[in-house]
Order: structure tokens, then sequence, then C-alpha cells
């Protein structure tokens, strides 16, 4: 009998490979943007402005995906499900989009892009083809066609990675900043409608049916989880948004450049933290159906508990790798001007650790049904996140909205827990996950101490704390790994 915890790690491997690797060659176009703009202000906007897809994204979708995985385990007819979902995601998105195109002048101006409205109608036109095309990825990926998922990840990533280099290598002035984001939108567009091109099977088999019984369940036990994802992509997102709002003042002259400035370099920041992230987007692609597979297994709580344990150790040793080897990270981000903000780096990391422990406590609300209860904590988490950044930012700047983000995935971990045990109990090893994070954090403290005038032993000193943390991590997780 194969070890689940194996074959999610495995499933994991495969859907990381469009994941990360994909992550990694999008974070070619770091050092490009940070390169080719000069002023972080320019960049600031490219980052601002894919802030509010994040938004975006998540209301779009509706929650559509995690219905599909729930409902999809007693479906009868799965076909008629899965059609009944991609005609509420295209329902949604049609209305939306025809609201952009009717009033995207006021949209615009609220943005503050007055100037630029072209920007707001290709950016909600790549969001609409990202939703409607997620429910199709969704079903290869509960069908384990992980193959075909990844085939079609890779080519959208490519063709976003060739143009992005070929507009900005050869076709931008950098005189005109304008017209980089402008490009940096249309080569967006362009790898967004991949997508649906090679998904077009899926679009084909589409019948012109609908129950409405069955999308009005759907949508009622995926609402909570929009609001959670909302509330979710507040705490993640909304900071860049809210440092150029907080930070703008029109009557100061060059204020919107300087609180523009303030958003790129925090925001090419942040993609150094961010490595945390993209092995929790690949886990995730694989841990979502995994988890709802594992429903009737009645020792699903043991496999919980692995799991969890594997990853709080994945995630922590990710946090030392880039933390410990800050002085080589920063290179990645070509322009020095951007480095001040290297600071927020390992809050960032942390903060990211303990998102990804609560994204997998997540499973207790999903699997019992009782979604509201993820919507009240990212709702919690929302409110604090705003309240921080509104208070601090015009003090702090950056440096606020990372100790806000910091402090509500901690608050959100805490309170996932408590809410856990009392409606869907998984015992899950808290003296063990104390010993990893505590540990991480302990040996980075150490190696942040080192300073020697040797680069070559400052990195060996370095990196044995984090190889010493990964024979840890090794010896306590061997069993868990055998087949």
């Amino acid at each position: 009998m194969s070890n689940p915890i194996r074959n999610l790690m495995k499933q994991t491997a495969v859907y990381g490979l469009s994941s990360i690797v994909g992550r990694l060659l999008n974070y070619l176009l770091v050092p490009l943007y940070t390169s080719v703009f000069i002023n972080p202000s320019d960049y600031g906007v490219v980052s601002d402005l894919y802030a509010w897809v994040a938004f975006l994204l998540v209301f779009l979708t509706f929650g559509m995906e995690t219905a599909y995985f729930r409902f999809i385990q007693d479906a009868e007819n799965k076909e008629k499900l899965f059609q009944n979902a991609l005609f509420t995601v295209l329902g949604f998105n049609v209305i939306f989009f025809s609201i952009i195109l009717y009033f995207n002048n006021p949209i615009a101006s609220f943005m503050l892009y007055d100037d630029h409205n072209e920007y707001i109608i290709l950016l909600m036109a790549i969001v609409c083809i990202d939703s409607i095309s997620a429910l199709p990825l969704a079903k290869l990926r509960y069908e384990e066609k992980a193959k075909n998922f990844v085939l079609i990840q890779f080519t959208s990533i490519l063709i976003n990675i060739g143009l992005n280099l070929f507009f900005m290598l050869y076709l931008f002035n950098p005189d005109q900043p304008e017209e980089g984001i402008l490009f940096i939108l249309l080569a967006n567009l362009c790898s967004s409608l991949i997508k649906p091109l090679l998904l077009y099977t899926s679009f084909l088999k589409l019948r012109l049916t609908f129950d409405w019984r069955l999308a009005k369940t759907m949508v009622l036990y995926a609402l909570p989880l929009v609001i959670a994802g909302f509330a979710g992509i507040v705490n993640e997102t909304l900071d860049r948004i809210l440092l150029k709002q907080i930070l703008y003042d029109p009557g100061i002259p060059g204020s919107l450049d300087a609180a523009e400035a303030q958003v790129g370099i925090y925001s090419a920041c942040y993609k150094l933290a961010m490595l945390v992230t993209i092995l929790l987007q690949a886990y995730r692609y694989a841990a979502e159906p995994f988890f709802f597979s594992q429903m009737k297994n009645e020792d699903r709580n043991k496999v919980y508990v692995k799991v969890m344990n594997i990853f709080i150790a994945l995630v922590c040793s990710v946090f030392l790798l880039v933390s410990l080897n800050i002085d080589i990270f920063k290179h990645f981000i070509r322009n020095e001007i951007y480095w001040q903000g290297l600071k927020v780096v390992p809050i960032l990391l942390l903060a990211n650790v303990f998102l990804g422990i609560y994204y997998n406590q997540s499973i207790w609300y999903k699997l019992s049904g009782k979604t509201k209860f993820g919507a009240y904590i990212t709702i919690g988490g929302a409110l604090i996140t705003v309240a921080v950044n509104l208070i601090f930012i015009p003090t702090y700047g950056f440096m606020a909205s990372a100790w806000a983000t910091l402090l509500v995935y901690f608050l959100q971990m805490v309170f996932s827990y408590l809410l856990g045990q009392r409606h869907f109990p998984i015992p899950y090893n808290l003296k063990k996950f104390s010993v990893y994070i505590g540990l991480a954090l302990v040996l980075y403290f150490m190696g942040s101490k080192i300073e020697t005038a040797s680069f070559a032993l400052q990195f060996l000193l370095q990196n044995s704390l984090l190889l010493f943390y990964l024979a840890f991590i090794f010896f306590l997780e061997r069993k868990t790994l055998r087949i």
C-alpha cells in the first residue's frame, strides 16, 4: 500500500514544476524591471496594478474551484457539476467586464490613473480570462492530469517571459515609462489568452443546460470562502495599495511619484520573501484535492498531522535559506536603490511561514462544511491589516506593512487552531511545531550575527546552520517518508 504522504509529495513536485520553475522564470522579470525602470516609482505602478489583480481573481473565480473539489466527491454526474460551475464563473465575468467597459474612466480616476484608463481595461481583460480558465485547470488537477496542467501553465509563462524580454529589451524607451507598463500588460494578456485556447475541449463540450438548484448550493458553499479569500488578499496585497493611497498628498508636488517609489521598493524586496509562497503555491495545487480525497479515510487525522509536520519543516528551511543568504539574493534586484527595503525580507518570510500553517489548518472548516469560520478569521485579519497600515504607514512607511503582515498571519494561525480544536479537532503535534519554528528562529538570529572579513567564510558558517537544521529535520521525519 502506497504512503499517502509520499503521494502528496509526488503530486506537489509535479505541480511544483510549473509553479516553482514558472515563478522562478517570472522572477527573471524582477531584475529586468528594476534595471529598465530606473525610477522605483515606475515599478511601483506595475506592482500597484497587479495588487488589484489579486483581489479580482478571488472575486471572479467565486470559490468555484474549492466548491468543485468538494461536490465532485459525491456527484453522480461529474460533467454536469463541472459545466454548472463553469457557467457560473462565465456569467460573473461577462457581467463584470461589461461594467468595467462602461465605467473605466471613473475607476481609473479612483485608482489614481486619470490619464491611463487603458491600463484598467487591459488589466480587467487579463483577470477575466484567467478567472474563466481557472475551473478547467482545476478539472485537470482533479483528474490528476498533471502533465497537461504543467504544459498549459508552462506555455503561458514562457509566452509571458518571451514577450516581456522582446518588448522591454528591444522596443521599450526608458524615457517613456508609460510605454513599458503597457508592454507588460500586453504580454500578460497574450499569455493569459493561450490558456483558454489550450483548454478549448472544456469549452467545446459545454451544453446550454443549467441547474439553478445545484448552482445555488455550490454558491452558498463557496460564498464564505470567497469572503475569506477576499479578506485574505487584503492581508496579502492591500499594503501596496494603501502605501500609495496614504502616502500620496495631492497638495505636495511630486508626492505621487514618491508614494509609488515606496511601493516599488517594497514590492521588489517582497519578491524575495515570496520564495516561501512559491513552495506554498505548488503545495496548494496538490494539497486541496488530496485533503478532500482523505475524507473517508479512517486514519485521515494521522495523515493531516504528518502532512503538517513535513510542511512546517520545509517552509522553515526556505526561511533559513533566504534569510541567511540575503547578501546573495539581494543581487537578484539589479538596482541598488531598491536595496533599502531588504530589512523587510526576514519579517515577510516568517509571515509566509505562518500563512502556510494557517492554510494547512483551514482544512478543518472545509471538511466540516463550516466555511463561515474561515470568513470570520480572515475578515478579522483584514480589519487588523487595514488598521495597522492606516495608523503606522504615515510614520514608518513600508516597514509598517511588513510588521502588519506578520502580526495578522500569526493571529490567523492561532485563532484557526483554537477554533479547529473545538469544531473539528485534529491532534497536531504542537511540541514538534514549536521546536521546528523556534530552532529556525534561533539559527537565523545566530547567523545574522556572523560577520567576517571573508565572504566565503561567512557563507560557509551561515549555511552550516542551514545544513544542521536540515539534518535535524531529516532525523525526526525519516520514518514519515518511508513507503
